[in-house]
């Protein structure tokens, strides 16, 4: 038999195993949720086949119930914007200004009288950030050397963290006299979405900072490895590489980053020389049809959650503790089918907010370009799981302390400020450290891997083999840090050890195993197909 004819027949065959995995997955699922529905918290009236909508997710909650004044606000928003830049004939100034106006407004709606503690921290970095470099300054030593990265992030930190120790603030904690201020404190919680201001804030102070060094980053070489610009296109690591001029280092078009209606709730991230460059030249990679045909799409993806919200209550379970009273393979399919519901949440409202982004001429990084069930490794995963934070985590963050020449002890670092910048808790930073526990051997297995070249085709069939393997033990790994992070918390570990090692948890452990193996196999067949139609689109 041919290696080809073996591919096939495998293929077909694990075509077959994985229809008959989400058969029994969703067969299941919904006799849980039949069976367990009483017990549930978060559960409302739905409008599908009369059955309950699981609301059960605060943060989904919000969103969904909020999307018809999003869209309206949204839709004025960029229509405004739009015009005066056509009719104006507005640069990168002159929108920031429109922009900086816009979003101003918005976020006066948002936070009421508390923007003044967003535009009091966001004056005091940029100020920050402009004396280091300026010349005659006291300070300026420290803005061409390392120790700028310490006071940079010894600043943000601090805020960042302060800022949920003290709940946003009290007015009145600076006098009786501004306490009146704390009954206008707006909708939404200012210091939640000053996550992604401080994100922002160390963005433009790193690309300041290295606007005057020699760029290391080779266009050319670039250009012809990249698919993207291959095609004509402008990829984001080229608009995020590229040298913006000093004055679009200015006041109003940092304020304007920092704040940018579309982005400013959600993300997605992106760095201060892509949105200055964009801010001045609006994107061209997507065409208007295309546009379009992306918002289409995620009105699909829409349905589809609602289908999964009304038929499958995956996050109750998860908040009302009932996984507790549930066998180990009902929790195995609960866990799972939280991990999924988790994964299309964020996809529809990232999705949401960058296509009004791209509307709106400012192309930011798309956050879930691959599917959850598509990955089977952690670097993959982290890659593909807001994407924009992990590009934002290795510009800023992963290369500065040393990049790849010290791995193991970044990763720590990384997932640390991570879970830090979540929030401050102890199961978060459980998630965190579980999470850098299951990074090292895969770190380790990579690194020896590379250094022997199979040369047989026993070889390269072992070696396939031991990567599906390690890709079972990684997505089972990946499924455990989830839990404790988002779900059981770390005083859940000792039950969930106990639930799944006795003897009654074993086979769920197994056919787990044996399940995710047979799913890894089918996303090389998956990424062997993508690579083939890629060498032929480049030939």
């Amino acid at each position: 038999m041919t290696e080809s004819n073996w591919r096939r027949r495998e293929l077909a065959f694990l075509i077959v195993y994985a229809v008959a995995f989400y058969a029994f997955v969703i067969r299941r699922s919904l006799q849980l949720s039949h069976d367990y529905y009483t017990k549930l918290y978060g559960l409302r009236p739905g409008w599908i086949a009369n059955r309950l909508n699981d609301a059960s997710d605060a943060q989904w909650r919000n969103f969904r119930g909020n999307l018809q004044i999003l869209t309206v606000v949204f839709g004025i928003f960029t229509l405004v914007a739009n015009v005066l830049r056509t009719y104006c004939c507005l640069r990168a100034k002159g929108m920031a200004y429109v922009w900086l106006l816009i979003s101003l407004a918005y976020l006066s709606y948002l936070h009421g009288a508390c923007i003044i503690f967003i535009l009091t921290i966001a004056s005091a970095n940029f100020l920050l950030v402009k004396f280091l470099f300026t010349r005659y300054s006291l300070l300026q030593i420290f803005g061409r050397t390392k120790y700028f990265s310490y006071l940079l992030w010894t600043f943000n930190l601090s805020f960042l963290v302060c800022n949920r120790v003290y709940g946003g603030y009290q007015f009145s904690s600076f006098g009786q006299h501004w306490a009146f201020l704390d009954n206008f404190r707006g909708t939404f919680r200012w210091h939640i979405c000053f996550n992604f201001v401080v994100l922002r804030m160390i963005s433009y102070g790193y690309d300041y900072h290295w606007m005057d060094q020699n760029n290391r980053f080779d266009q050319e070489k670039h250009i012809q490895r990249c698919s993207t610009c291959i095609s004509g296109k402008i990829c984001y690591m080229s608009l995020q590489e590229r040298s913006v001029q000093n004055d679009k280092f200015s006041f109003a078009v940092y304020l304007c980053y920092l704040v940018y209606a579309p982005l400013y709730i959600a993300g997605p991230i992106i760095s201060f020389n892509a949105f200055a460059s964009q801010l001045d030249t609006p994107q061209k990679n997507y065409s208007s049809k295309q546009v379009v045909w992306y918002g289409f799409r995620w009105i699909l993806s829409l349905f589809l959650m609602e289908l999964m919200t009304h038929f499958f209550y995956y996050n109750a379970f998860a908040i009302s503790g009932v996984w507790k009273q549930l066998t180990p393979m009902d929790n195995f399919i609960i866990g799972y089918g939280v991990l999924n519901f988790m994964w299309l949440k964020f996809f529809l409202l990232w999705r949401y907010f960058r296509f009004w982004s791209l509307i709106s001429g400012i192309e930011a990084p798309e956050n879930m370009p691959r599917c959850l069930n598509n990955c089977y490794n952690l670097e993959t995963f982290w890659k593909n799981w807001h994407a924009s934070y992990n590009k934002w985590l290795v510009r800023y963050m992963y290369i500065p302390l040393g990049g790849a020449q010290r791995k193991l002890l970044n990763v720590w670092v990384v997932f640390t400020f991570v879970a830090i910048w979540h929030d401050l808790e102890w199961k978060l930073l459980s998630w965190a450290w579980l999470t850098c526990l299951f990074f090292i051997p895969e770190i380790l297995v990579k690194s020896a891997a590379n250094t022997f070249k199979v040369q047989s085709v026993f070889g390269e069939f072992l070696l396939r083999e031991l990567n599906a393997v390690a890709g079972a033990v990684t997505i089972t790994c990946l499924m455990v840090a989830n839990l404790v992070g988002f779900v059981i918390g770390p005083s859940g570990i000792n039950w969930l050890i106990s639930g799944f090692l006795r003897k009654e948890g074993l086979p769920t452990v197994g056919g787990m195993l044996i399940s995710f193996y047979i799913g890894t196999k089918l996303m090389f067949h998956i990424s062997d197909s993508q690579q083939k139609r890629l060498k032929k689109s480049t030939m």
